[in-house]
């Protein structure tokens, strides 16, 4: 395989995770020698001094950023809340981003905010824990994994939850892109999506898209990283065609 011809590779976490988020997805790739690239959005550093104080458009920055730090085309790929942010910066970067990847997410609908009435400057993941915990989104994960993850976890800014993203060119439409559902079924995802869910409106509204199936929790990227890193290595393939 000649990785000199595929696409550059931008992997964005969702709340409370960092970079570190993605080292195993991301070994795993760079050991093919693919260049990638994992983010940690502003205001998700551990001393981060005023969360309050971040906004969406300081993640769309940051991806942006990412995006023309180098040459050729890019995969971006967006993992749970991250898809509000990696919507816009599609938006905005057309010609840059020939192919997309959601990670048990999707894009997302202009004027679509996570939670626009959410109050305070952050949203720490213990308050959503045993919630999460009783969904199952935590499935596959180890008693290692969960504590890791509870350790590591910081504070989504409130910015990321609240800001509404404003989006302007319908082309992001026809870029092709793949869904990884996870923590539910591709059929599942069409079914909450027509039941009117309205962070999966983006999967009516898209005209390029795929779905596949990874049955896990809404952590891939820790409980199948080696399938996860698998589905990525292709789309960044075919970004480069």
């Amino acid at each position: 395989m000649d990785t000199t011809r595929s696409a550059r590779i931008i992997l964005v976490p969702g709340f409370w995770l960092g970079a570190w988020a993605w080292d195993e997805v991301a070994a795993i790739l760079r050991e093919q020698g693919r260049d990638v690239t994992a983010l940690t959005l502003p205001g998700l550093e551990p001393e981060h001094p005023a969360r309050g104080e971040v906004s969406l458009e300081d993640h769309v920055g940051a991806i942006e950023a990412a995006i023309g730090a180098g040459e050729g085309p890019v995969l971006l790929v967006a993992h749970s809340g991250a898809a509000i942010p990696a919507t816009v910066a599609l938006d905005r970067n057309i010609d840059r981003i020939p192919r997309t990847v959601w990670v048990d997410t999707a894009p997302v609908v202009d004027g679509s905010a996570m939670d626009a009435s959410f109050e305070g400057d952050e949203m720490p993941l213990d308050a959503l824990w045993e919630e999460e915990l009783g969904q199952g989104s935590m499935r596959d994960l180890t008693d290692e994994q969960l504590a890791q993850f509870r350790r590591r976890a910081v504070p989504e800014p409130a910015g990321a939850v609240r800001d509404r993203p404003s989006l302007t060119d319908d082309r992001r439409l026809d870029v092709p892109a793949t869904i990884v559902c996870t923590a539910y079924s591709a059929d599942d995802y069409r079914s909450y999506a027509e039941q009117g869910a309205s962070f999966l409106a983006g999967v009516l509204e898209h005209r390029a898209l795929t779905m596949i199936d990874l049955p896990t929790g809404h952590w891939p990227m820790w409980s199948k990283p080696a399938e996860l890193a698998a589905i990525i290595a292709d789309e960044a393939d075919a970004a480069a065609r």
